[in-house]
C-alpha cells in the first residue's frame, strides 16, 4: 500500500506525491461503476483523505479544461455523496449511436434476464440485481444502458447505489404503452423463487 506524503519533505516531492494520488484516482475512477465515496477513495489509494479531496477538485479541473487544458469528453462528476466519471452531457448523443452501432442486434440470454429483472422490480439497484440472478452483471448492465434500454432513475443517499429502471425505449420495442403491461410471471416462477418475492405481475 502506498504511504502517499509521509516521508516528503521539499516541494518537488510534494508535487510528485500529488501526480501519483491524481494519476491513482483517476485510474479508479475509469473502471469504477457506482459512485465512490472520499473515504473509500482514500483507504484504496493510501492517502489522507484532505489530499484526496484536492486531488478530486485538481482532476474536476483537469477534465474541464479549466486553465488552459483540454476539455475532456467526460467528466467527474458528484453524484449521491460520491464521485464518478461520467460521459459528458455534449457527446451523449454520438456516444450512444456508438454504442447500438457496435453491439450486435440481439441481446444475449444473460442481457435478457438481467433486463427482466430490473423491468420487474424497478427501481433496483446493480446489487439487488446480481443477488437474484446469482452472478456479476456489470458488463451486462452496461450494455443494457448502452442500448438505451435501461436508465439510471437514482443514487440512493445513503448506500450510494444507482437504482435502474427501464425505457420508453424498451416499451416501443416491446410493443405496450407501460409496464403495467407486462405479463404476469407468477405463474411460470417455481414456489418460492428466490429474489421475486411480493408484488410481481
Amino acid at each position: 500500500m502506498p504511504t502517499w506524503g509521509l516521508i516528503m519533505t521539499d516541494d518537488v516531492a510534494v508535487a510528485d506525491v500529488d501526480v501519483d494520488v491524481d494519476r491513482a484516482l483517476e485510474a479508479i475512477l475509469m473502471v469504477a461503476d457506482e459512485p465512490q465515496g472520499v473515504v473509500g477513495l482514500a483507504t484504496a489509494v493510501g492517502a489522507p483523505v484532505t489530499a484526496v479531496r484536492q486531488a478530486i477538485a485538481r482532476l474536476v479541473a483537469d477534465f474541464d479544461g479549466v486553465a488552459g487544458g483540454v476539455r475532456r469528453g467526460f467528466e467527474l462528476r458528484e453524484v449521491g455523496g460520491g464521485w464518478r466519471i461520467y460521459v459528458r452531457s455534449d457527446f451523449d448523443g454520438i456516444v450512444s449511436e456508438f454504442v447500438q452501432t457496435q453491439n450486435p442486434t440481439r441481446l444475449s440470454q444473460a442481457a435478457l434476464e438481467t433486463l427482466a429483472v430490473i423491468a420487474y422490480k424497478q427501481p433496483i439497484s446493480r446489487g439487488a440485481i446480481a443477488s437474484i440472478r446469482a452472478v456479476n452483471v456489470d458488463s451486462v448492465v452496461r450494455t443494457l444502458l448502452g442500448r438505451g434500454l435501461v436508465t439510471e432513475l437514482f443514487t440512493d443517499s445513503e448506500t450510494g447505489a444507482v437504482n435502474y429502471g427501464t425505457t420508453e425505449l424498451l416499451l416501443t420495442q416491446l410493443g405496450i404503452n407501460s409496464i403495467d403491461e407486462l405479463p404476469h410471471i407468477s405463474p411460470l416462477l417455481a414456489d418460492g423463487a428466490e429474489g421475486f418475492d411480493g408484488d410481481i405481475r
